[in-house]
């Protein structure tokens, strides 16, 4: 088993093409089900159908514009359903007892994104949000990759491009494929204010889940690393402000430092 295989629970998919009578299992190396590459989704549930006058089945062109959006809609919710089983790496590597979810932590992260934009009047508050929900959309099949599973940065990211790639297929145009695939690479790019934000975001909210859980002293190894490798790499006044009200706390709660030291 790779790296990536080793620290990534499986999950599954309903096939589209068994109208999800099949399960298929989700790994980082899944390939989505053929109805769903394709982008087709032209199966339609024969009970939805209505005989026209001649004894022909026949259905109206908005019914089926109906079901062709409900299957996509479905098939990419069902996806995301691995973000909310799939636990983060790094908490699961430290010995954290009962790690978040990535889902856990894209939600803090969307709520963050929110109240951070609404302090500077020249960010967009809502591309801030979805910036923050379509973040780590690909780890619903490639898993949450971190430096430390042996994987290179592009590889990470061609994995990822992959999935959003296929993502945006399955959602078409009409349900926001394109958009999604163009907020993902925007945040990938962080050249924009708000990917600039949420880039910083998403160490804050990092750093903040490793200072409670050393509050709560729910992990076996050091969470120090944490600390140190967010150290000085803020691209706003915002993350650098919430990163030492974080490392204050932490300093009063359990006698460490950004760096660890007491």
């Amino acid at each position: 088993m790779n790296a990536i295989g080793a620290i990534i629970a499986l999950t599954s998919i309903p096939d589209a093409a068994t109208n999800g009578a099949a399960l298929i299992p989700l790994s980082p190396f899944t390939k989505f089900p053929s109805s769903i590459r394709r982008g087709s989704h032209q199966l339609l549930n024969m009970s939805d159908q209505r005989p026209s006058a001649d004894g022909v089945a026949a259905q109206p062109s908005e019914a089926v514009a109906t079901n062709d959006a409900a299957s996509r809609a479905i098939d990419f919710l069902t996806l995301t359903r691995a973000l909310k089983t799939t636990k983060r790496t790094g908490w699961v590597m430290r010995g954290v007892h009962n790690p978040e979810s990535i889902a856990d932590h894209m939600y803090r992260m969307s709520l963050m994104s929110m109240i951070a934009s609404f302090s500077d009047g020249a960010l967009d508050t809502n591309r801030c949000i979805k910036l923050a929900l379509i973040h780590d959309l690909a780890e619903a099949r490639v898993g949450d990759i971190t430096p430390h599973c042996g994987v290179s940065d592009d590889e990470k990211h061609r994995l990822e491009l992959e999935t959003m790639e296929q993502i945006s297929s399955m959602l078409g145009p009409k349900m926001g494929g394109d958009e999604i695939l163009s907020l993902w690479k925007e945040y990938e790019d962080g050249q924009t204010e708000e990917a600039r934000l949420l880039k910083d975001l998403d160490k804050i909210e990092m750093i903040l889940q490793a200072q409670e859980y050393e509050t709560e002293g729910s992990h076996e190894k050091s969470l120090d690393q944490f600390f140190t490798s967010t150290e000085g790499k803020w691209r706003t006044e915002t993350g650098r402000a919430w990163a030492e009200e974080i490392v204050s706390r932490r300093r009063k709660t359990t006698g460490k430092n950004k760096s660890g030291e007491g």
